[in-house]
């Protein structure tokens, strides 16, 4: 008998002392997607516990939800200049990636950035906007959420996407493709491809109307924002009810990278060296495809957010 009890303990030992199994890291939409933030996941083991006195962790107030390759990163760290903003520094996708939402709302939260009562924690992930589960999740998590959603001309989304797709296959040796063997399949322009179901924003929209009023989600132009972001962050700063903080000050055009820069605490940044690669040429015929199939989907998108964007 004593002899089977030490085996017990010895056997409970070793079962407390495994290693938990590793974490599985969802996968991305498939060949071309998005290389993963494994950060996202990483996070809750070297986040401190605690933060500067008076401040908590809080699910986000504001969420950009999207679009992939509109802005999102330049639209968050614009938005990190007021005092009043705390941004998540990665992308979560707990909405939008069901392994993730299976966490539960403590392993979000705790993945959040420390704020103080009086500010606002912001988070982004892209693929939350063309996600049909992600609305009615934010919605359960906080049906109050101000969302930002950043578009751009979506034939030019498109182009983008491919061409960060293309360098993200590059630097792994994957084989890469020329864009008009992507956007043309037997002769027809290929509207399987993911980035252009990605630029079909009426689709997407009606989903989050189902669950947000209008009034709820902030348009930024995208286009704007890379062009003269001071009047963009103004209207972001009125929707979420903030003081006016953000100034032309904040802002320095780089000649070099060919967009703007941030000034801000006396340090300047840009953004990551990934942003402003150049686009490829696209055949004119294709690019005239693209925008025709798009035109129709741009004019529905136009009725349902009541105004209109300078699209071809």
């Amino acid at each position: 008998m004593a002899c089977l009890l030490a085996s017990v303990f010895f056997l409970v030992l070793r079962t407390q002392a495994a290693p938990p199994p590793p974490d599985h890291t969802p996968g991305g939409e498939g060949p071309g997607s998005e290389p993963l933030n494994l950060l996202a996941n990483e996070t809750e083991d070297y986040s401190p516990l605690v933060g500067p006195p008076g401040t908590s962790k809080r699910v986000p107030q504001s969420i950009i939800i999207g679009v992939r390759k509109g802005g999102t990163r330049a639209l968050l760290e614009m938005l990190d200049i007021h005092p009043d903003i705390a941004v998540a520094a990665t992308e979560v996708h707990f909405f939008d990636w069901d392994e993730n939402y299976a966490k539960g709302l403590d392993w979000y939260r705790n993945l959040m950035p420390f704020s103080f009562e009086h500010q606002i924690t912001v988070e982004k992930t892209p693929g939350y906007f063309t996600s049909p589960l992600a609305p009615e999740r934010i919605r359960q998590m906080n049906g109050s959420a101000k969302l930002l959603l950043i578009l751009r001309d979506p034939t030019e989304r498109v182009i983008s996407d491919y061409t960060q797709v293309y360098y993200n296959r590059l630097e792994s040796r994957k084989p890469v493709q020329v864009i008009e063997d992507v956007l043309v399949r037997n002769g027809a322009l290929n509207t399987r491809y993911k980035a252009i179901h990605r630029s079909l924003y009426d689709v997407h929209m009606r989903g989050w109307l189902r669950h947000f009023p209008l009034e709820q989600i902030h348009l930024v132009d995208g286009d704007t924002l890379i062009r003269d972001p001071l009047p963009e962050l103004q209207k972001v700063e009125r929707f979420l009810r903030l003081p006016p903080r953000i100034t032309a000050s904040n802002f320095y055009f780089n000649q070099t990278k060919g967009f703007y820069c941030i000034r801000s605490e006396g340090r300047e940044r840009c953004l990551h060296e990934s942003k402003g690669r150049p686009h490829p040429v696209v055949n004119g015929t294709i690019l005239q495809q693209l925008r025709s199939y798009f035109q129709d989907h741009n004019h529905n998108f136009y009725r349902m957010v009541k105004r209109s964007f300078d699209w071809p």
